[in-house]
């Protein structure tokens, strides 16, 4: 919400385009073909959304550069940021296009729009500078979640100073928060922020998860499922569909039917797995050898069996 606002005070305009599935908080003007739980759920854009906090939001699908394009010569001048997850987790785990990102940058530079970027879940999973580093690109605003204070409630926005100085009392957009600052949640924060920092962290993240995908996904196959799937670091995904996913309607075409079987046989063996085809999975670095093979093993009998 802050995000938002900024980015409106900052350029002096009023619309946003975000992409489906993509889901940035359940603030009005995001719950449009959002995400999460939303998508989970089956629902409509939410009730309860005045026409005119949405009015303003515009919609494409992910990987669509054309589509941002259009949109931008329909709305010449009148749009504020282009708003995404760099890589999808809420619709489930969608990689960006090699030229998706950076033709975003391009095209808000030209456009007079700001990048933001939504790391609420690739932040300092991808790589401890988020999807941002990974990736190369850097947006004009990054907003983050509790992974900055270590799982505890806590969340941020940041980005180039001359953006950054609207906000009070710097400048003139207001800004505040009843938990700002919490001191255990800032004390988690540093020190998860000082054991990511530790040589070999994303090493171990990439290897243990690439394995866990791996063995998923041939077990899956070796069971006759269509299956599609992948990681980067820590965050890791799996349809129930052949794919390739590239956007959330991609996405949809999975057998979420036989994903509820399998995230059902998987609690039965003790794995707990994110309750939703549509959620990206996260590996930790508690997580060890033992347990991936644990998972991997459970998975092939709950595949056989579905």
């Amino acid at each position: 919400m802050g995000m938002l606002r900024l980015a409106r005070a900052y350029t002096g305009k009023e619309k946003i385009i975000k992409f489906e599935g993509c889901y940035h908080g359940h603030a009005d003007s995001f719950l449009v073909k959002a995400g999460s739980g939303v998508a989970t759920l089956g629902l409509p854009d939410s009730p309860g959304v005045p026409k005119a906090a949405t009015s303003a939001t515009l919609t494409v699908a992910y990987n669509d550069l054309d589509g941002v394009k259009e949109l931008f010569s329909t709305n010449k001048g009148e749009i504020a940021a282009v708003v995404l997850e760099p890589v999808v987790g809420n619709a489930g785990f969608i990689v960006p296009k090699k030229e998706f990102l950076g033709g975003l940058r391009e095209i808000t530079l030209v456009e007079g729009a700001l990048l933001v970027f939504d790391e609420v879940m690739t932040g300092f999973r991808l790589a401890y500078g988020g999807a941002q580093e990974y990736f190369g690109i850097t947006p004009d605003l990054t907003t983050l979640g509790k992974i900055i204070g270590g799982g505890l409630p806590v969340g941020a926005y940041g980005g180039r100073k001359e953006i950054m100085q609207m906000v009070a009392p710097a400048g003139p957009m207001y800004q505040a928060g009843t938990l700002s600052g919490n001191p255990l949640a800032m004390t988690a924060g540093i020190m998860t922020l000082k054991r990511l920092q530790q040589p070999g962290t994303y090493e171990y993240l990439d290897s243990i998860t690439g394995k866990l995908v791996a063995g998923l996904l041939k077990a899956g196959h070796e069971a006759g499922h269509e299956l599609c799937g992948g990681h980067i670091r820590g965050m890791f995904g799996f349809f129930f569909t052949a794919g390739p996913v590239y956007s959330f309607s991609d996405a949809k075409k999975s057998d979420t039917g036989k994903f509820a079987k399998f995230h059902r046989g998987m609690l039965e063996r003790g794995v707990y797995l994110a309750p939703s085809q549509y959620e990206a999975g996260f590996t930790g670095l508690a997580h060890t050898e033992d347990d991936i093979n644990f998972t991997i093993s459970a998975a092939k009998e709950v595949f056989q069996s579905i």
